[in-house]
């Protein structure tokens, strides 16, 4: 495992001991990997304008852990599993029927949300074993799940580099994108499984309950920094693993001790802030 001790000094975090530094170090390294990838998914869907579908993505994460619990399934497989099926899922009856994206959306998460509690209200000591996944705990991240983090963040990259400017081009018009020989369903259903492995992996950060800030707050911020596409990638990078990295540190604090996910998205939420005053500002002083 690699050695954080050098950035836990800077952080003010030493003198950490034992099991829990390695706690702290995997968290670090979990939330440098997840944080970006949240950031910059964000940003498209904004673009997409797909803030509902990745919150019905996050809630589904409540019905695959009951499932998972329910058949003796280990959560850590049955929410990747079960998440990606219900985007595509989502995205086929879109693309099959005249109703708009959050009728589709709505219909869905509701359906899934009620068969969760249906199946916890059924089990009553399934409730206790949920908590977890309700607010995110950061701190049990394992090293295998790093691992595929981090080939997650490889697979990201290289989704982007292949496929930025064809999303954007589906964002603004996928009829005149299909016109330019974009594969529009392709791309659609390529976008959607990604999104929610990484939507999936975030609950481990911040919880089914602020999944979808991880990746909304950071690219809403960086919208109001800077007005280009590439600005808002990258504003929305920094956004986030500043929040990230702030938040763990924090949270970390003696004299805090918060959830680590609620820690992170209320940095977020000070960036966002922040970035309203900048835009006000810079908005008043280019019609002076």
């Amino acid at each position: 495992m690699t050695d954080f001790s050098p950035i836990y000094d800077i952080l003010g975090l030493l003198p950490l001991e034992g099991m829990r530094l390695r706690f702290m170090q995997q968290a670090l390294l979990a939330l440098l990997l997840l944080a970006p990838m949240a950031a910059v998914l964000g940003v498209e869907v904004i673009s997409f304008r797909m803030a509902f579908f990745s919150d019905a993505i996050g809630h589904s994460a409540f019905t695959s852990v009951a499932l998972g619990l329910l058949l003796d399934v280990d959560p850590r497989l049955s929410m990747p599993i079960f998440g990606v099926l219900m985007g595509m899922a989502i995205m086929a009856v879109r693309r099959g029927s005249n109703l708009s994206a959050d009728t589709v959306i709505g219909i869905v998460f509701s359906a899934v949300i009620a068969f969760g509690l249906a199946v916890v209200s059924r089990f009553n000591g399934m409730a206790r074993n949920m908590q977890q996944f309700l607010y995110g705990d950061i701190l049990t991240v394992t090293e295998d799940e790093i691992t595929f983090l981090a080939a997650l963040f490889a697979m990201m990259i290289v989704f982007q580099a292949a496929g930025y400017n064809r999303l954007l081009a589906i964002a603004l018009n996928p009829v005149m994108a299909k016109a330019h020989g974009v594969r529009v369903a392709f791309w659609q259903y390529s976008f959607v499984g990604l999104l929610a492995l990484i939507v999936t992996f975030s609950v481990w950060a911040v919880g089914i309950l602020l999944v979808t800030a991880l990746l909304i707050v950071p690219a809403a911020a960086a919208r109001n920094f800077t007005r280009t596409a590439g600005g808002m990638f990258w504003w929305s990078c920094f956004v986030g693993l500043a929040s990230a990295v702030s938040g763990l540190t924090i949270s970390a604090k003696e004299s805090f001790t918060t959830a680590c996910g609620a820690t992170i998205i209320l940095v977020a939420c000070c960036f966002f802030a922040a970035s309203l005053v900048y835009a006000r500002l810079r908005d008043r002083l280019r019609t002076d």
